[in-house]
């Protein structure tokens, strides 16, 4: 079941009309689990394959219940055994293959299940959970339907009382925020990213084909751009979806995005992008593993080096979840090496000038214009080793000669720099004008008309062209 398809809305507003048959908090959690099953069974394709999943759910209940028993014997070995799980069952690159399962099952959310497992072990641990964690809450929440498949990632606590609560009566306010909501979701991931994916594919294999150099440089600065706008439209326009839903379900669920594009650092980028995962990692490692640092090897004049290697780890951990490969590795070494970097240039910076003065420098137009064409740039970059293999990149290197590639990035940071800053003065200009005494974009008349132009939009392409959207990228995760 495509998660942005009409069949996955469908299902959902199905669910929708089932869940609001009763506001009673047991049929609620009833016609939830009973949904989440039947969307997970979606992805089954024989007896089996579920099985490994079940077993994985299965320990992880335990563990939890192991550790609320026992949690200073039993916590870092049950840590320790999902982990070992998770990389097994996801067949990480540099575990021999010999000892993977040779049948083909369901690993669909696996990555966000462990996530949410991992949360519930470690808060159970420190006494952050109210009480005990039953079956269905459980299985609810790790198997959450509108946030198996790519997130947002929300805490148990948070999920558990909106759940536990009488469904909230539909009006039509949030009627319509939701279904707002959900078209805007639709025209990103079934519109937007369907033509930047295509484009960014034509890109791909024209720069292959024999070409005067600078087509190909133009060809190069394509496959560069479209990828980041293709990932957030595809991405953010899932995350709009299952938010639009989980309001028709009583659910709020946590926003993942929140103007990525417009950062002028690459850790406001990632207070931006993906927020949830930034936030559990922030929460379950950068600040353990800082404190656990500082309190090791309390030297003076080592806080600078603890905190650039508690920002190295944590950002390293986002390539190493994304996927298996050695690809990803890298990836995961570029954003640690980024965001440590960037925060050593923002002490150095304000050592070297002052807070005050670096403040007003960072507030400067044209700093952070520059500032924010560059974390474009950059971002772009390290998204190479997130779409491609070691072979494309050896073929997108063979293809541009170093000064080619030279002219292609600085090209692309001039470019970004000068179009993101023409787009933020835009943004403000539409917020300074106001319609029925409120900003024009911000008004029921346009979002009327944005609303039906993207239905239309919407429908046009996938009925009428026959187009169907790109999957989700971050199902594979």
């Amino acid at each position: 079941m495509g998660s942005t398809s009409f069949e996955f809305l469908g299902f959902a507003l199905a669910a929708v009309a089932a869940f609001r048959l009763s506001s009673s908090p047991v049929w609620r959690r009833s016609v939830f689990l009973i949904a989440n099953l039947v969307f997970l069974g979606s992805f089954v394709g024989g007896p089996w394959s579920l099985v490994p999943l079940a077993a994985f759910l299965g320990f992880g209940y335990a563990g939890v219940a192991l550790i609320r028993r026992a949690p200073a014997r039993s916590f870092l070995p049950i840590l320790a055994a999902t982990i070992a799980a998770f990389v097994w069952l996801k067949k990480y690159a540099f575990v021999p293959g010999a000892w993977f399962l040779p049948v083909a099952y369901v690993t669909v959310g696996l990555s966000y299940i462990l996530f949410r497992l991992l949360h519930l072990m470690i808060d159970t641990r420190s006494g952050n959970l109210p009480a005990r964690v039953g079956v269905v809450s459980y299985l609810n929440y790790t198997l959450n339907f509108t946030t198996l498949v790519s997130g947002p990632i929300q805490p148990y606590q948070e999920f558990e009382k909106m759940s536990g609560a009488a469904a909230p009566p539909l009006n039509i306010f949030t009627t319509a925020a939701a279904v707002e909501r959900i078209v805007i979701g639709l025209f990103k991931a079934n519109v937007a990213a369907l033509l930047l994916s295509t484009y960014h594919t034509r890109a791909i294999a024209a720069l292959a084909s024999p070409e005067p150099a600078v087509w190909r440089v133009a060809h190069a600065a394509m496959i560069v751009v479209y990828y980041p706008f293709f990932l957030y439209c595809n991405f953010s326009g899932y995350i709009d979806i299952v938010i639009g839903i989980g309001r028709l379900l009583g659910l709020t669920l946590p926003e993942n995005f929140n103007r990525p594009f417009a950062a002028d650092n690459f850790i406001t980028f990632w207070n931006c992008w993906h927020m949830t995962l930034s936030n559990w990692l922030k929460t379950y490692v950068y600040n353990p593993l800082l404190m656990s640092l500082m309190r090791r090897f309390p030297a003076r004049g080592l806080e600078t080096t603890w905190l650039a290697v508690a920002l190295f780890v944590t950002f390293f951990l986002v390539g190493v979840w994304h996927g298996q490969t050695s690809e990803f590795l890298f990836f995961g070494f570029l954003q640690g090496f980024s965001v440590s970097t960037n925060r050593m240039w923002q002490i150095a910076m304000a050592k070297r000038l002052g807070n005050k003065r670096f403040k007003a420098l960072s507030a400067r137009p044209w700093y952070v214009a520059i500032a924010r064409g560059f974390t474009f740039t950059w971002f772009s970059f390290t998204l190479l080793w997130f779409w491609s293999n070691w072979g494309q990149l050896r073929s997108f290197q063979a293809a541009l000669s170093v000064g080619q590639e030279c002219a292609l990035w600085l090209a692309m940071f001039a470019a970004a720099t000068a179009l993101l800053a023409g787009w933020e003065s835009l943004r403000r200009r539409m917020a300074g004008f106001h319609w029925d005494g409120a900003p024009v974009t911000q008004s029921q008349y346009w979002r009327v008309a944005q609303g039906a132009a993207a239905v239309t939009i919407v429908l046009l392409l996938t009925l009428l062209m026959n187009q169907r959207a790109p999957e989700i990228v971050y199902k594979a995760f």
